[in-house]
């Protein structure tokens, strides 16, 4: 198995590139490079002319870059998206690829701390350079912050009770690793569900780390300034909180509230759904890769304004 297979397994690989409808002189966006995997493949559909520029705030990620002069790896987190293109000299692309989450390398690694498999120090970060790491939330939120935090981001159904516990621990003696964590917030587990709970903890405890659902939303803002007509944007999420913000932009071009109307009481949308239902993998992808399982791709086309 390649290096770069090993680092990510590309989920719903062929119905991505499906859905970028590739030009082969076109300038296409993979805004979550990881292992390289969907940039492989959209370079092998590229012409001479055609044109690929990745982004990926991960240090580990740039490791996998690919030595093509066709493309260029920006070691950078999407929602800077818009101003990176502008300095590279782009200013509209044909598609743009998201593909959310967190990489089964960074699951695998047990250093970083995302995984409830291995006891680790609770960092979390995707960014090495950011100053917010899962001990500091944990350590220095306030009760009510790390309410909201797992019951928005984990849709933890104890959430209160769970931020207590926290709270109350910590006056004692700080929680630094996930063996610590675990220790702390074992009488909120329910029995059977051990996994589920831990996972959805964890992933309260990323989101909030690496900002994702804010940085979600600034791309997405940003993508539509920078496909041109007809460009299509083609994102896959993991869990409802994303894929609720991808769907209802796609539909609305806003996250909230209705269709804007003009004068006239026309809805003014600045894409076009293609995908009616979320794109699911195959049972064959299931069978070959479990990380497919959670996996929703949605797609949409900028439309003429």
């Amino acid at each position: 198995m390649s290096d770069e297979r090993v680092y990510h397994v590309p989920v719903m690989l062929e119905e991505c590139m499906d859905a970028l409808a590739i030009k082969p002189d076109g300038v296409y966006v993979d805004v979550t490079f990881g292992g390289g995997g969907h940039s492989r493949e959209i370079l092998k559909r590229l012409g001479p002319k055609g044109r690929l520029i990745a982004f990926d705030q991960d240090p580990d990620a740039i490791n996998n870059s690919i030595d093509d002069s066709r493309f260029l790896l920006v070691h950078q987190n999407f929602r800077f998206l818009k101003n990176y293109l502008r300095l590279e000299g782009v200013k509209e692309v044909d598609g743009i690829l998201g593909d959310l989450g967190v990489s089964s390398h960074q699951f695998d690694d047990a250093e970083r701390g995302f995984s409830i498999r291995f006891d680790a120090d609770l960092d979390m970060r995707m960014d090495q350079v950011s100053d917010l790491d899962a001990r500091k939330v944990l350590n220095t939120y306030p009760e009510e912050e790390l309410h909201r935090i797992f019951g928005m981001y984990g849709e933890v159904q104890n959430a209160k009770s769970l931020a207590k516990t926290i709270v109350t621990a910590r006056l004692s003696q700080e929680i630094n690793t996930v063996a610590e964590l675990k220790e702390v917030i074992k009488k909120m587990v329910p029995r059977g569900k051990e996994h589920k709970y831990h996972a959805q903890v964890f992933q309260a405890l990323r989101i909030e780390v690496n900002k994702e659902l804010e940085a979600l939303q600034e791309f997405l803002v940003q993508s539509i300034s920078v496909l041109k007509e007809n460009g299509r944007l083609v994102i896959m999420s993991y869990h409802s909180l994303e894929d609720r913000l991808v769907k209802n932009f796609m539909l609305k071009g806003k996250f909230k509230g209705e269709v804007e109307k003009d004068f006239f009481g026309n809805e003014i949308k600045p894409l076009r759904v293609i995908t009616r239902k979320a794109i699911t993998a195959s049972e064959e992808e299931l069978q070959r890769n479990n990380r497919s399982r959670s996996a929703k791709l949605r797609v949409a086309e900028k439309v003429n304004q």
